[in-house]
């Protein structure tokens, strides 16, 4: 089970600088967290009670002294249960019972079905929980540390025979793990285990369930002389959260290959062109039913081929994630392997328009070791040799020298968080006291950005010549222009006006285009390149009268939409590839007094919450609607006076007019939307920020916002922490009701032919 060496140094690396920043625990640690829990819920506490008390014990999420309360919220310098794997996720069925929100009523069931218990009857289901716990801790107490592999596949089948209900779900198994925290490991879902396995170029054991992976993750901390779970703290910074492979055909028919526009242009695409532009398609059941419809109607196919096909396109389209592993095929040879970095796009005039950009991570061929969908077109990949093969690859990746990104590179620090606000919705503004760097940083950004794209560098390692053609010259003006704000400048000195000029002794009136209608026009002819405009002190000019209709048209989904100019009568729209960042100075004039239609292009709206718009859309396990409200409901209870007017509105989390899916968009948001809006609330008022957002967010005692949170390694405890917002809405009619309605994901088929038009 020897790890691979370059493995080991990652580790160990990564192990250092994790120690370095107290992420680490000492054995002393989590002996003292493990005993504390222990004494509060060991056997000797379960064992001793009885009826209702055990009931609340157990299973009130309602009470912060339960069982399930501290194993997924209890969060803090006590008992900090993140430290130990996250079981968030899914309603509060996943404890096999809960106390319903609304009525207070215990409740069992499926998400499809609820049953609504007596309390007697919720008793029973608490007692046979208690005495299955019991049971399992026995066999665990009685398993030798450091058995063999083998010896776990016997304890996987004691588990299931000693606690059928409570050992393959994720709170019994972190239960038996804060009791036996040198003997299991502490991934509580069988895909994390699964995943990070593959990770470590480990073959994952047959048998199911949450005990059989144990052996390996034992062995191989031992074999690095770390504790399992600083172990696994490591992997979950090394590899992140776990994504899929998904494998994708290259051909449109046996003669036609398209591998070579994908390499080149950076993406995956799949045929079936007849279907038009599908970026409405999320991830639920009627928009499947809806893909299934437009396949019948534009192709004569049969039933089968119909439901093959709508479960292929659904997938390249909804399930697929930013972040998943796009694994190119020509039959069994694999063509590379590439990260996806973004959502669905369409490419209008292409025999295979529905596309996915991608960041190519190694474009070496090889063979695939197992035969594993070879004649589908999107089908995902999980035989474990195949995964592994693919993670030996990108261990020395090969990337030919002619193949590179034509996309800026990833900046970072306050660079990346403009780079990340203005990919999401092409404006941003800087905005903060006097003297903090604003106009430096917006000019940086835009500078930086231009540059990479172009030269493939930062701006400062330009030459004169190159800089010229960024930011412009005495005889040119280039890609990065500037203007200032103030009270005398207006909508002619921006768009177009009549400005007097002398002619033959005379003063007449000749109409000009103004610097953002001349930047448009200039980026609409070049969008091969990227234009930003710079607008210093945005927040000093009469924006309602400088933007006039540009309001409506600055807007992401709006961009490429024409309007009718009032002066020139022209036809007028903002391209795709025009960006603005604007600086503010809340000396001057706070954020909430500006434009409302501005503040909602670039971030802010000003709107009641209306969380009936969201439905019941969800982000992972957050759904959005409850969770709003219970954030209003803090702020409501915690500002005071103007609380009213100062909620968050439902428009946070709307992207083209539907509720947002995606939760690296949802991280953005809280990050770069939200948390700035509470803090301005606040006013530096760090006790009533933590009442609003927790202590998972706030640092109370040190006066800070802890914004590691938000690090792609930290996600599982982002996600609790949004969740900890309010525990009980897992257990609302909406948060069940969800949960039910997921759609159930098919594996395609292997048959027809290998082709990315048909199945």
């Amino acid at each position: 089970m020897k790890l691979h060496e370059k493995l080991v140094a990652r580790i160990r690396k990564l192990y250092d600088e994790l120690d370095s920043e107290g992420e680490i625990l000492k054995k002393s640690q989590l002996d003292a967290y493990c005993r504390l829990f222990r004494d509060n819920f060991g056997p000797d506490v379960l064992s001793s009670i009885d009826g209702e008390v055990l009931l609340n014990k157990i299973h009130n999420m309602g009470d912060t002294d339960s069982l399930v309360y501290w194993m997924e919220y209890k969060n803090d310098e006590e008992f900090p249960t993140m430290k130990f794997g996250s079981i968030g996720g899914g309603s509060n069925l996943k404890y096999g019972i809960f106390k319903r929100k609304e009525t207070g009523i215990w409740t069992t069931g499926s998400p499809r079905y609820q049953q609504e218990l007596s309390t007697d009857q919720a008793v029973e289901i608490a007692r046979k929980h208690r005495d299955q716990l019991l049971a399992g801790i026995q066999v665990l107490e009685k398993f030798p540390e450091n058995s063999a592999n083998k010896a776990y596949s016997e304890l996987q089948k004691s588990m299931d025979r000693v606690a059928p209900d409570v050992s393959n779900t994720a709170w019994g198994h972190k239960y038996f793990f804060l009791l036996n925290p040198y003997k299991i490991d502490d991934y509580h879902s069988p895909e994390y285990q699964r995943f990070h396995l593959i990770k470590l170029l480990q073959i994952p054991p047959e048998e199911e369930g949450r005990y059989a992976c144990a052996g390996h993750y034992v062995s191989l901390a031992n074999e690095l002389d770390m504790m399992i779970s600083n172990f696994t703290r490591v992997l979950n910074s090394l590899n992140q959260r776990p994504h899929r492979y998904w494998r994708i055909g290259t051909r449109l028919d046996p003669t036609e290959s398209i591998w070579d526009m994908m390499k080149n242009e950076l993406c995956v695409a799949i045929g079936w062109e007849e279907l038009g532009n599908l970026s409405g398609i999320n991830y639920s059941k009627e928009d499947k039913e809806k893909v299934r419809a437009m396949i019948l109607e534009a192709y004569d196919y049969s039933p089968q081929v119909a439901g093959r096909s709508t479960q292929q396109i659904f997938n390249f389209v909804a399930a697929i994630n930013e972040g998943d592993y796009v694994i190119p095929c020509d039959g069994e040879k694999i063509l590379g392997c590439g990260k996806v970095k973004g959502d669905y796009f369409y490419a209008n005039g292409s025999e295979a328009p529905h596309r996915r950009s991608v960041e190519w991570l190694s474009l070496e061929e090889w063979q695939m070791p197992e035969r594993e969908g070879l004649r589908t077109t999107v089908n995902p990949m999980r035989k474990a040799r195949n995964l592994v093969g693919i993670e030996e690859k990108l261990l020395d990746p090969f990337i030919p020298k002619e193949i590179k990104p034509k996309e800026p590179k990833k900046l970072e620090g306050i660079l990346g968080r403009i780079q990340q606000i203005l990919e999401r919705k092409k404006q941003v503004i800087l905005y903060g006291p006097p003297g903090t760097g604003k106009t430096y940083w917006a000019e940086k950004a835009a500078c930086d950005l231009v540059s990479h794209t172009k030269f493939g560098k930062k701006y400062d390692e330009l030459d004169e010549n190159e800089k010229s053609s960024i930011k412009g010259d005495s005889g040119s003006q280039g890609q990065v222009r500037i203007c200032t704000f103030h009270p005398a400048y207006g909508y002619e000195d921006f768009m177009e006006g009549y400005h007097p000029l002398s002619y033959e002794g005379k003063l007449i009136f000749e109409r000009e285009d103004g610097i953002f209608k001349q930047l448009c026009e200039e980026a609409r002819k070049d969008p091969s390149n990227t234009y930003y405009l710079i607008i210093d002190e945005i927040n000093r000019g009469d924006i309602p009268r400088i933007f006039g209709e540009l309001m409506t048209i600055i807007e992401k989904d709006k961009r490429g939409k024409q309007i009718v100019l009032p002066v020139s009568g022209e036809n007028f729209s903002v391209p795709e590839n025009l960006y603005i960042i604007g600086t503010m100075n809340t000396a001057d004039r706070s954020i909430a007094l500006l434009d409302t239609a501005l503040r909602r292009r670039f971030g802010f709206i000003e709107l009641m919450p209306d969380t009936g718009i969201l439905k019941d859309a969800s982000v992972e396990s957050i759904v959005l609607g409850p969770w709003l409200e219970a954030l209003n409901s803090k702020i409501l209870h915690n500002i005071g006076r103007d609380a009213r007017n100062l909620q968050i509105g439902h428009a946070y989390f709307l992207d083209n007019g539907r509720p947002i899916n995606n939760f690296g968009r949802l991280r953005q948001i809280i990050r770069d939307d939200i948390l700035p809006l509470i803090q301005e609330y606040c006013y530096e008022d760090y006790q009533a920020l933590e009442k609003i957002l927790g202590s998972v967010f706030i640092d109370a005692k040190n006066q800070r916002i802890k914004m590691e949170l938000f690090e792609e390694s930290r996600m599982d405890e982002l996600l609790q922490g949004l969740r900890s917002i309010d525990p009980s809405f897992d257990s609302s009619k909406k948060a069940i009701q969800r949960e039910s309605e997921q759609p159930e994901e098919e594996q395609t088929e292997d048959e027809g032919e290998d082709s990315a038009s048909e199945a």
